[in-house]
């Protein structure tokens, strides 16, 4: 037996869970896992996230502060937060992914997702507010920002070119994102859980309101446009989403906040969802890479049809021109073609 998975069985016999039946649920693009644990009528889930690589102590803190507020976030029912143990409350299963392979109406569960946001900021925000009241989110601003999306650079363009990109393509990219990202912040900001696509979100039918909505994974919360978190459920890079429905859904948003400024909530939209498309990129080419996690390839084409969308608003003109001088269409596709 490994060291971490005696640290585990100590910390589930601590517990009262020794001896349980144990099913792997999931592993992520990240180094958590998650074990379902059953023993009769008891049921939980087991978080492992190896302190190494992860820490347990945001979600900890923004799963109560979402519950605080009526949100179904999962309970946390016992914590070994120096060795990344939680004990968090089962959800069950309907994830809304599972929900629309099983014939659920899309139209439907989206709205529900986006009711989920808008109440979400209605609750957690006040007009005008510029950072976390309750000082617990770190912002999400340009610098991070224009960081994460040089994550293509590292990642994904030396995988599809062989070749690492040159001083002046970099800086080149640079300067492209930093003349259109400040345009993405003069929108409302908020919370935003980050991962907020329909793969995170649990079908609780039996709930009131917006509890009907479960909540997976959220650790990675900031303070951010609120338009990150809806381009994130809208442009989901493992499926596609019916234009008509993502029509529907933004058009339901900004309704519920007329006070917003509409033309800088589109171009806060499409500069979020860009940025986070060219992060995606490099992120599911450093699966690939480093971790040996091919499977997320099969999303790259998707994600260049979400990117190329969004490329055609006018406030991403610079990034838009750095493609396709860098990256031109044709060569858009996997890092491993």
């Amino acid at each position: 037996m490994s060291e971490r998975a005696a640290l585990m069985e100590s910390f589930l016999a601590a517990h009262g869970w020794s001896g349980e039946h144990r099913s792997v649920l999931a592993e992520d693009a990240s180094f958590r896992r998650y074990e379902r644990l059953v023993n009769d009528w008891r049921r939980a889930v087991l978080m492992d996230a190896p302190p190494d690589h992860e820490d347990v102590r945001p979600f900890v803190a923004m799963a109560r502060r979402l519950r605080a507020h009526g949100f179904s976030a999962p309970e946390v029912l016992d914590a070994d937060i120096e060795n990344g143990f939680l004990l968090l409350e089962d959800l069950g299963d309907a994830t809304f992914t599972a929900m629309l392979r099983q014939g659920a109406d899309e139209a439907t569960l989206y709205a529900q997702a986006t009711e989920f946001l808008i109440q979400l900021h209605r609750r957690e925000v006040a007009d005008g507010a510029n950072s976390d009241p309750e000082g617990q989110l770190a912002p999400y601003g340009v610098d991070q920002a224009l960081a994460h999306a040089r994550l293509f650079l590292d990642w994904y363009f030396p995988a599809a070119t062989g070749a690492t990109i040159s001083q002046e393509g970099s800086d080149a990219f640079d300067a492209a994102w930093r003349a259109c990202l400040p345009i993405a912040y003069r929108t409302r900001q908020g919370v935003t859980l980050y991962d907020f696509m329909v793969d995170n979100l649990m079908w609780l039918p039996d709930r009131d309101g917006v509890g009907c909505v479960g909540l997976l994974d959220f650790q990675d919360a900031v303070w951010a446009p609120v338009t990150y978190d809806l381009a994130s459920l809208l442009e989901d890079a493992r499926r596609d989403v019916s234009p008509a429905v993502a029509a529907t859904m933004k058009r339901r948003f900004l309704d519920a906040f007329p006070t917003l400024d509409r033309a800088d909530f589109d171009a806060s939209y499409a500069i979020m969802a860009a940025q986070r498309s060219t992060r995606i990129l490099g992120v599911f080419t450093r699966l690939w890479r480093r971790d040996g996690k091919a499977g997320y390839l099969q999303h790259i084409d998707r994600v260049w049809r979400w990117l190329e969308g969004d490329l055609a608003h006018p406030s991403l003109a610079p990034v838009r021109a750095w493609f396709d001088a860098w990256r031109p269409p044709e060569t858009r596709t996997r890092p491993d073609r």
